[in-house]
């Protein structure tokens, strides 16, 4: 029976700045780090065959220390854009907390969280899937259908734009979903890729 992890990125120095990140490439953090080796410690048991990550450094690095730390820095991993975070525009860089000053809360969380509202010259979470989906249908699931274990490390909204498709997750619940940095969520799936199980590492 195949497993999917998906991972989102160890700590970034944005997320610890508490800044709009979104497309901007930006490293990890100390912790990042860390968070990221503790995460392959939890995998070591899980035999991948194959890993997918973005194009942007801190998941790229997150990536590399958990398979160092997991021994199989030889796994075979593609980087593609279709995985990179969702673009939040005008927003990148600005502190969250100075934005919600400026435009109240109510309009920061329909651009954080809304399912089909854009940020201003960036994505919706809906541009997001759209994108994200077609490429686990193309590249990933038929790794999946051939019963190979595979590693997902990418970001807080490509990821939450995954999770929709694989647990059934509404356009309106998905607004109250957030993935904790640098830990391991892991699918059982069945041979027909149905979800049998899903839980943290």
């Amino acid at each position: 029976m195949p497993l999917l992890v998906l991972v989102r990125h160890g700590q970034s120095t944005w997320n610890l700045e508490n800044r709009f990140t979104g497309a901007t490439d930006i490293p990890l953090t100390e912790k990042g780090r860390e968070e990221a080796t503790a995460a392959g410690k939890k995998l070591k048991p899980i035999p991948f065959s194959h890993g997918f990550t973005s194009l942007l450094q801190r998941a790229i690095d997150t990536m590399s220390l958990i398979l160092l730390e997991t021994g199989h820095s030889d796994l075979p991993v593609t980087c593609d854009k279709a995985l990179n975070e969702r673009n939040y525009g005008q927003l990148q860089g600005l502190n969250k907390a100075e934005v919600t000053r400026q435009y109240g809360d109510e309009q920061v969380a329909e651009w954080r969280r809304s399912f089909s509202i854009r940020p201003p010259g960036g994505e919706s979470l809906a541009d997001t899937a759209a994108r994200v989906i077609p490429y686990y249908h193309w590249a990933i699931e038929p790794l999946l259908l051939a019963e190979k274990n595979i590693l997902v490390v990418a970001h807080g909204n490509s990821l939450r734009a995954l999770m929709m498709r694989l647990e059934g997750i509404s356009p309106d619940d998905i607004a109250h979903v957030d993935l904790p940095t640098g830990t391991p969520r892991l699918y059982s799936l069945d041979r027909r890729l149905h979800l049998e199980k899903v839980d943290y590492l």
